[in-house]
C-alpha cells in the first residue's frame, strides 16, 4: 500500500465511527474523513470558522477562498455557515462538538494524548488541539501506527508534552482499532494482513482483547473503495 492509501484506509475507518452529530477533522489524515461519511448524517466543523464542511473538491473546482484549517480546500454544504475565530473556540471549548478526530504523536494506554512538541524539535504551538480534545464529547485518533522511523505511537505512557490527559475514546491506525475504558486499552479491530506477534512488536502499550474482536481483510475493503 502507498502512503496515501495507507492514510485513506485509516480516514475511512474513522469515518466508520460517526453515526451522526456535530464533528471537528484536525489537520492531517483527519481532513480525509469528509470524504467518506454519507450525506446529511454528520455535521463538519472546521476551526477556522466553518460549520458544513463538504468533501474534498475536485481540482478544477476548488476556491482559494475555502479552506480548512490547514489550509487545504474544501467544499461546503448547503446548510453551512462561516464566523470568526472567538465564536469557533468557544464551540469547541464550550462542549458543543460530540466528536474531534485528531492525529496525534504518541497515545498513552490511559488515553493521554501528545500531539503538538517533539523536544528537541522547534516547536509552532499547540494551537487548537487542546480546546478540541478537552471540549469534544469523544476523542477519535487517525494516525499511522508507528512513526517514519518505525518508532511506536501507542506507548504505555506518553514521553512527549501532553495536549491533554486520558481523553482519548478510540485509536484508529492502518493495523487496528484500539478502545479505552476506564484507562484501559483494549483491541477491538486487527487487520488479516498483519499477526498478533508484528502487532505486538509495534505496539508498545500492553492491551486486551475486546469481547467485540473482530478480524477485517484491509485489501479487500481498499480495493472496493479505490
Amino acid at each position: 500500500m502507498t502512503d496515501l492509501t495507507v492514510k485513506r484506509y485509516i480516514a475511512w475507518r474513522a469515518a466508520q465511527e460517526l453515526q451522526a452529530g456535530v464533528v471537528n477533522l484536525g489537520i492531517g489524515i483527519p481532513t480525509l474523513v469528509a470524504d467518506y461519511l454519507s450525506p446529511g448524517l454528520v455535521t463538519l466543523h472546521s476551526e477556522n470558522g466553518i460549520l458544513g464542511v463538504g468533501p474534498s473538491p475536485v481540482p478544477e473546482d476548488e476556491d482559494p477562498d475555502l479552506i480548512n484549517a490547514g489550509k487545504a480546500p474544501v467544499t461546503i454544504q448547503p446548510h453551512s455557515s462561516f464566523f470568526d475565530s472567538s465564536l469557533s473556540f468557544a464551540m469547541m471549548r464550550g462542549g458543543h462538538l460530540d466528536a474531534t478526530i485528531i492525529g496525534a504523536l504518541q497515545v498513552a494506554a490511559n488515553g493521554d494524548i501528545a500531539s503538538w512538541a517533539i523536544p528537541g524539535k522547534d516547536v509552532l504551538g499547540v494551537g487548537g488541539a487542546m480546546d478540541l480534545v478537552v471540549g469534544a464529547k469523544r476523542v477519535i485518533v487517525a494516525t499511522t501506527h508507528v512513526t517514519p522511523k518505525g518508532e511506536p505511537k501507542i506507548l504505555s505512557k506518553c514521553k512527549y508534552p501532553l495536549t491533554a490527559k486520558g481523553r482519548v475514546d478510540t485509536i484508529i491506525t492502518e493495523y487496528a482499532v484500539f478502545k479505552i475504558r476506564q484507562s484501559k486499552l483494549y483491541l477491538v479491530e486487527k487487520v488479516e494482513e498483519i499477526s498478533f506477534e508484528d502487532l505486538n512488536q509495534i505496539t508498545e502499550a500492553p492491551y486486551e482483547i475486546g469481547g467485540n474482536f473482530k478480524t477485517v481483510v484491509r485489501e479487500e475493503l481498499m480495493h472496493a473503495l479505490s
